[in-house]
Parts: structure tokens; C-alpha cells; sequence
């Protein structure tokens, strides 16, 4: 028999594995002689009051064969024959396309401009210790995205676009801890990942689909209203039934692409601004009101989000990929450009906290940049790069990934920093006042932020923080637009626009998710 339970404890009593079965057991009254499975289905950590408290939804089966953790199979067939679909990008968005075409009995041919996982270590470790950014395999390109080398968080809003619960049982079947299956905010870790991005790669393998590396797309096959295939910067043509375009939201040269041969491409909103790093153990005080968050709390993190006004208009000011026990990382993709991101081992154990604190940008802030029509987004977020890099010590014509920073206090108050904390950022920080390289648009807003947000949290504003930048690709500033229905691009047959460089994804699981939708439509409309 099942006997479902939901309870609430202290994170001592649900968190430790052995005091969480004995509980469990005593409130249905069932004895170990009965041999029970307890077998956690959801876990939950409510730290809004005083007293942390767990929510867990579990499980305990008692003379029966429990059902499998999984109901996906990881049984692929072999596509080696069959007729072919091109993917290009091999972030999130484009293996689990892939993954799909294979399913639906059609060979991907996976093309991705930058390494793979292991070959990408290398450009990863040129960027942090010499700070030479390789245009073509850096943090944002090459075998898994951006994706691999982030924290790895896997929850999203977006429940109305696929099955999530499948997307987080094809990564368990691929390496993935299956404690993602019970997290109420699931993560992987940037440690991990790159395993089960390789493994995912193995499958597709395996199937008789197709994956090739530091292969670049510089042109389009479009015959008739219809996209043929794709052209490499190697000369070679590849065709197929269509093409799945999952190039991420920093493939800057795929929009000029498309631009250039006339296809349409629109402005979408988007947000930019800086990286904030404090303590972890600040942050754990400040979320778990307690003075450390002891043997079974897992690292805190945080969500902030307020309304500012600035030159007459209304601004969002929030937290964005908030990286508990991280790192913060250099994520340019061309040299004379600076971008930070974060990312967290799955262990969450640096003693760092960080996260994205960005600005909504308008309408009017693009003016300056209207010529450039629907890429005035992308030209800004460039500019802005291009200043912080410049600012920070790349003046004298050598490549630097130093990047600008300020104490949070000092920032707010319009003071440069003497000097600087600790920090993550592995090839290091310069004292800038960042009002010199962030527009005003954002740095005024950022300011009545952080205001806001040191009353919400006390002792987030203070000099005990840091803000670095420039964190300027929360998301595209493009988006590709297509059919609803079909996924297809508005004006060329066979082409679907997919993941989030196309403007329809926010994260791993939502851009997996798209994937596997485009997949779907592909296959149903033209095999």
C-alpha cells in the first residue's frame, strides 16, 4: 500500500534523512518490522517567518514494489537512415530538439560553433588567468550553452509549454542527480553539468543522429520562401527538412544573418545592469534570521523586485539568477568586451553570494540607437560592454577581463571606493565609480533599487557588498518572431525560431521544453 503524508518541520527534522523517516513512520504508525519504503516526492524551504520551516510531500509503501522513480526510458531508436533535420546550437534548446527528432524517427545534425564540454575547459581557463576571449568557444558558446556553465537552476514558470517533469527525467537518465525530481527549486551545479551535457551528446550519438563542433553557420539556403539548409564557414551546404535555430541569445552574428538576407527579426524587451556579491554568510543570516544557517540549510538565496521612477518614467528594478555559493564569472563572446555572469557548483559551498540586479530598458532609452532599427537593443547592450571593458584598464591596447566594481554603499552614495572586498571574479576587479559606465537610466534606478531593497533585507545595502558589471545579456534583445501554431518563422517555411536567442526561453528547462515543441512541429508538418 501508498500512504501519502505531507508534513512541515524544522529543516533538522525534514533535511535529515533518518530523522524525517522516523517522523514519518510515527505519524502513520507504521513500524520498521513492516519494511517501508519512505520515499520523498516534493521538498520545500519556507524561510518568510522567523522560524525556517520545510514543506515535504512524501511517500511510504508498504508491501508493495514501489513504482520506478522514472517513467522516462532512455531507448532511442537508430536514425542513422532516416531523413534529416539540422539543429543549429547545441545549447539546452537544440539537444533536446535533437533528442526529439530522434524519437520522431529524424536524424539531427547538431552543428554548434564552439567546443565541446571538455575542449571548452581550455578557453575557459585562457579567459579567467590571461584574459583572452576566444570569439567562438567561451562561457556562452560551445556544447551545452550558456547552460553548462551556470548553476544550473532548473525551475521556470513557463508549465504551460511542455511537460517539466519529463525535461528533469531525461537529465536524472543522463546523470542528473534525481533530487531534481523533489527540489521545489531544482539545480544541477556547474560541476555536474558538463557531464550530462556530454551524456546527452552520447545519446544523440548512439541514435545515429549527428554532433559537430566548432562548426560555424554563415549563411542560410532559402529557396522559394523556404529554408533549404545552412552554409558553414568551412563552405560546406547541409539540407534537410528544416532547420531548428537555437543559437542562444548571444549569437549576435545569427541576428546580423538573418538581418542581412531579409528576414525578419523584431526588438523584444529585455534588462541590464550589474552583478552584486556579498557574503553568503550575510545573506544566510539575512534570509534564515539566524546567525548561521547550521548542518542542513542550504545555502540562501533571494528574489527582490521594485518599482523605481526615473526622468518621468516607471522602471523595474530586480534580482536575476540569484547564485547561492558561487561564482562570479567573465561571459564576454568578442575581445574589448566585458560581461559577468554567475554560476554555482552543485554543492553551493563558495563562500560568495551573487546575483544579477537589472534594469527594465524602454523604448526611449534605444533613441540614440534607432538606427539600427531592431538591433538597437543589441548595439546598446554592446556599447555598454564595450565602456565597462574600456573603464576597467583596457585602455592601453591590452586585452583585460578586469572587470569595474564598487561597494554597494559607496555606489548608491556617489563615492568611488577606495578599495574593493574580496571577490570571486577571477580575473579581478578595478575601483570604478560605475555611474561613469553605466547610462543613467540604468545607474539612477539601480540606486533607488538598492535603497528599496536594504529595507527589505538589512544589511544588503551596505558596504559589505559589491556590485560589478556589467551584466548586460539577462535575455535576447532580438526576438525571432514566428507562427503560434507552428513555430515556424513568420515568413520562411521550414525555419523555427527556438529557445531563448529567439526571444520564446528564459532558463534550461523553458528553453529544453521549446525545443522539444519545435521538434514536435517540425516533424508533424513536414516528414
Amino acid at each position: 500500500m501508498i500512504h501519502p503524508i505531507s508534513l512541515t518541520l524544522s529543516p533538522e527534522q525534514a533535511l535529515d534523512e533518518t530523522a524525517f523517516r522516523a517522523i514519518a513512520l510515527e505519524q502513520l504508525r507504521i513500524t520498521d518490522n513492516q519494511a517501508p519504503l519512505v520515499r520523498k516526492r516534493r521538498q520545500s524551504i519556507d524561510a518568510r517567518g522567523r522560524q525556517v520551516r520545510v514543506h515535504v510531500d512524501a511517500e511510504v509503501i508498504v508491501g508493495e514494489t514501489p513504482p520506478p522513480v522514472l517513467e522516462f526510458r532512455r531507448e532511442y531508436p537508430d536514425v542513422s537512415r532516416a531523413p534529416q533535420a539540422i539543429v543549429v546550437g547545441a545549447g539546452p534548446a537544440g539537444l533536446f530538439a535533437a533528442l526529439r527528432l530522434i524519437e520522431l524517427g529524424v536524424k539531427p545534425i547538431v552543428l554548434d560553433r564552439g567546443s565541446d564540454v571538455r575542449a571548452r575547459r581550455r578557453d575557459l581557463a585562457a579567459i579567467n588567468k590571461d584574459h583572452i576571449v576566444n570569439p567562438e568557444s567561451n562561457y556562452c558558446f560551445g556544447e551545452g550553452g550558456a547552460g553548462t556553465y551556470s548553476d544550473g537552476k532548473l525551475y521556470t514558470r513557463s508549465t504551460k509549454r511542455g511537460n517539466v517533469r519529463r525535461i528533469l527525467e531525461i537529465l536524472v537518465a543522463h546523470g542528473a542527480t534525481d533530487q531534481i525530481l523533489v527540489d521545489a527549486h531544482p539545480h544541477i551545479g556547474t560541476n555536474k553539468l558538463p557531464y550530462v551535457v556530454a551524456d546527452l551528446r552520447q545519446s544523440i550519438l548512439n541514435a545515429g543522429g549527428e554532433v559537430r563542433f566548432d562548426t560555424k553557420v554563415t549563411g542560410l539556403i532559402v529557396e522559394n520562401g523556404e529554408m533549404k539548409g545552412v552554409v558553414t564557414a568551412n563552405g560546406d551546404e547541409i539540407t534537410g527538412l528544416g532547420v531548428i535555430l537555437a543559437t542562444g541569445h548571444s549569437a549576435r552574428d545569427i541576428f546580423y544573418l538573418l538581418r542581412d538576407n531579409n528576414i525578419a527579426i523584431e526588438a523584444k524587451s529585455f534588462a541590464m545592469g550589474v552583478r552584486i556579491e556579498h557574503q553568503q554568510a550575510l545573506i544566510d543570516q539575512l534570509q534564515y534570521h539566524r546567525p548561521n544557517r547550521g548542518d542542513y540549510l542550504p545555502a540562501a538565496s533571494y528574489s527582490l523586485v521594485t518599482q523605481t521612477r526615473h526622468g518621468g518614467v516607471e522602471r523595474g528594478v530586480f534580482s536575476f539568477c540569484m547564485c547561492p555559493g558561487g561564482f562570479i564569472v567573465p561571459a564576454a563572446t568578442a575581445p574589448g568586451e566585458l560581461v559577468v555572469n554567475g554560476m554555482s557548483p552543485s554543492r553551493r559551498d563558495s563562500r560568495f553570494a551573487n546575483s544579477g540586479l537589472v534594469v527594465t530598458i524602454t523604448e526611449a532609452d534605444l533613441k540614440p540607437y534607432r538606427q539600427h532599427g531592431p538591433l538597437a537593443g543589441l548595439v546598446m547592450q554592446q556599447a555598454l560592454e564595450q565602456r565597462a571593458c574600456r573603464l576597467a584598464g583596457s585602455g592601453n591596447g591590452q586585452p583585460s577581463q578586469t572587470a569595474p566594481a564598487q561597494r554597494v554603499a559607496d555606489f548608491v552614495n556617489g563615492r568611488v571606493s577606495p578599495n574593493l572586498l574580496p571577490t570571486s571574479y577571477q580575473p579581478g576587479l578595478a575601483s570604478v565609480d560605475m555611474a561613469d559606465v553605466l547610462p543613467d537610466h540604468i545607474a539612477q534606478p539601480l540606486r533607488q533599487g538598492l535603497r528599496d531593497f536594504g529595507k527589505k533585507m538589512r544589511g544588503y545595502l551596505s558596504n559589505e557588498g559589491q556590485i560589478i558589471g556589467a551584466e548586460s545579456r539577462t535575455s535576447s534583445p532580438v526576438r525571432i518572431p514566428r507562427q503560434p501554431d507552428t513555430c515556424e518563422h513568420v515568413q520562411v517555411r521550414r525555419l523555427f525560431p527556438c529557445g531563448e536567442g529567439a526571444g520564446y526561453a528564459g532558463g534550461i528547462v523553458s528553453a529544453a521544453m521549446d525545443g522539444e515543441r519545435c521538434a514536435e512541429l517540425l516533424v508533424a508538418i513536414y516528414k
